[in-house]
């Protein structure tokens, strides 16, 4: 009787075990509010839109469609006049429509969505979520004066015109039939180039890229050139493009090379240039994104965040092998300042006391939100 008992008392105990947990299972309430995935998602549109835009790339992306067409035609000759010289010939046929079509559309639509988007990024988060920074901000105890705001939107717009021109030039380019090494059949040089084009443009640019941010970190180039972009230590979407124009149009060239240096599929060209710029406005939102899990590639936004904190360190865009391979990636037992140049730091053991407290309080600015499993690997 006594063991009838307890296996009753056991099975209701089981039960009442299992009840809790489907009560666990169903205490997540959906209707409370909108769903994060979805403002994430949304996000993420803008911010692909507005990479695509804010150099009038979506430009460039158009020209070669058109071009991609059985029945394309380049734009007729321009008729010679004969104080022309045949150089200014060549350059009034290849870039004929440039102005004002072609300038025009491109900085127009810049514009429109580098200050919408820009500002929608802006209002979300460095508004509407002002109070509660610790849940996304990388720097959540530091914020850009007005005056620093203002500043990089300025010198960010600047570079964008340039970068503008320049997508429409090449877009006149490629539609009045000049020379690309873009193709536009898939497979035309065989499925191996076809599986491997993207990995060798991807990484090869990538690698250019960490040299030549590298080389613009040493003191005078530095000083004079990449300084302006380190004004935002605290950077935000709208200081993707704010850098000096020669620095600016450098980094340019390395990502147009291809289009004239290598066979390329259009469509994975365009696409190629899409996710770098998406990820240049993501790296510098300040915003605590993390890499997604197909991309182990990708560092998380806070590595790039910790590069404008600490300045000569982090040196990488979109693979963070690069800074583990040279030691230029970020060490917990170093401490790193604008005045300690190369990529290497000072070591904690070499450094004073004023220095160690003021790089404990710089640590102590990172959110832990911001880097895998929330905690800070530097603390």
């Amino acid at each position: 009787m006594t063991k009838s008992v307890t296996t009753t008392k056991e099975a209701v105990a089981r039960e009442d075990d299992k009840n809790e947990n489907s009560k666990h299972l169903l205490d997540k309430d959906w209707g409370a509010r909108i769903p994060e995935y979805v403002s994430k998602g949304c996000v993420s549109t803008a911010v692909f839109i507005m990479g695509i835009t804010m150099r009038g790339d979506w430009l460039l992306f158009l020209a070669h469609y058109w071009r991609s067409q059985e029945d394309f035609v380049p734009n007729p000759k321009v008729s010679s006049s004969k104080n022309n010289t045949e150089l200014a010939d060549w350059m009034e046929e290849r870039f004929q429509g440039f102005w004002p079509t072609y300038f025009l559309a491109a900085t127009a639509v810049s514009y429109l969505f580098f200050f919408g988007i820009g500002g929608y990024l802006h209002l979300t988060y460095y508004v509407g979520k002002k109070d509660s920074p610790h849940e996304w901000k990388c720097q959540p105890n530091k914020w850009l004066s007005s005056k620093e705001e203002i500043h990089e939107i300025i010198v960010g717009w600047f570079s964008l015109t340039i970068g503008s021109a320049l997508s429409a030039a090449l877009a006149t380019w490629v539609m009045n039939g000049g020379y690309t090494s873009i193709y536009y059949d898939f497979g035309k040089h065989g499925l191996l180039w076809s599986l491997l084009e993207l990995p060798i443009v991807f990484v090869t640019t990538d690698y250019v890229t960490y040299w030549l941010h590298r080389i613009y970190h040493m003191p005078f180039l530095y000083k004079h050139f990449h300084k302006l972009h380190h004004t935002y230590k605290q950077p935000t979407a709208f200081s993707v493009t704010a850098i000096h124009p020669v620095e600016f149009l450098n980094i340019q060239c390395v990502y147009i090379a291809p289009m004239f240096l290598m066979p390329i599929y259009a469509p994975l060209y365009c696409g190629y240039l899409m996710y770098i710029y998406y990820h240049g406005i993501i790296d510098h939102s300040g915003i605590a994104f993390k890499r997604l899990w197909f991309q182990p590639w990708q560092p998380d936004c806070i590595f790039h965040d910790n590069h404008h904190q600490y300045f000569h360190v982090n040196f990488g865009f979109n693979v963070e092998l690069w800074d583990e391979i040279h030691g230029t990636a970020r060490q917990k037992d170093r401490i790193y300042r604008e005045d300690i140049f190369w990529g290497k730091g000072k070591e904690v053991a070499n450094a004073t006391r004023d220095e160690l407290e003021a790089d404990i309080g710089e640590r102590k600015d990172e959110n832990p939100l911001a880097y895998d499993s929330n905690k800070n690997k530097y603390l």
